[in-house]
C-alpha cells in the first residue's frame, strides 16, 4: 500500500503531466527507470529534450519543493538521463534539466512553479 508521500508524488506527477501539456511540452515518457535511476518526465520542448523532476509538498514548512532536489538527486538524474540518451542513439540535440515544483495545501487549489534549466550536466 502506498504511502501518503508515495500518493502525494503520483498525483503532483500527473497534475505536472497536464501542466507541461498545457505550457506547449511535448511529454514522451514517465516515470522512466534504468539501472542508474529514474526521471519523472521526459518531454520535448522548444527542439530541446528535456528531463524534468518533480516535486509536489503540501505546505512551505520545509521551503519550496524545488529545493528539495539535492546534488545526490541531480547527479542521479544527470546520469539517468545520459543513459536514456545512449540507449536511444539520441546524438547532437540540446537538453535541459527543468523542476516542475507544486505546493498542494489541503483543501487548495495547487500552485505550480516551472524553474527551466534548473540545473546542469555538471553536477
Amino acid at each position: 500500500m502506498p504511502t501518503d508521500s508515495q500518493t502525494l508524488g503520483a498525483l503532483g506527477e500527473e497534475l505536472a503531466f497536464h501542466f507541461l501539456l498545457r505550457n506547449g511540452y511535448k511529454v514522451l515518457l514517465k516515470n522512466y527507470e534504468c539501472p542508474l535511476g529514474e526521471i519523472d518526465l521526459i518531454a520535448k520542448h522548444e527542439g530541446a529534450v528535456v528531463f524534468i523532476e518533480v516535486k509536489t509538498r503540501r505546505s512551505r514548512s520545509m521551503g519550496p519543493p524545488a529545493e528539495s532536489v539535492t546534488f545526490h538527486k541531480r547527479h542521479q538524474i544527470v546520469k539517468t538521463a545520459q543513459y536514456y540518451l545512449k540507449r536511444y542513439g539520441i546524438q547532437e540535440v540540446a537538453c535541459r534539466f527543468d523542476v516542475v515544483s507544486i505546493l498542494m495545501p489541503e483543501g487548495d487549489e495547487p500552485c505550480f512553479e516551472l524553474v527551466r534549466n534548473a540545473f546542469g550536466e555538471g553536477e
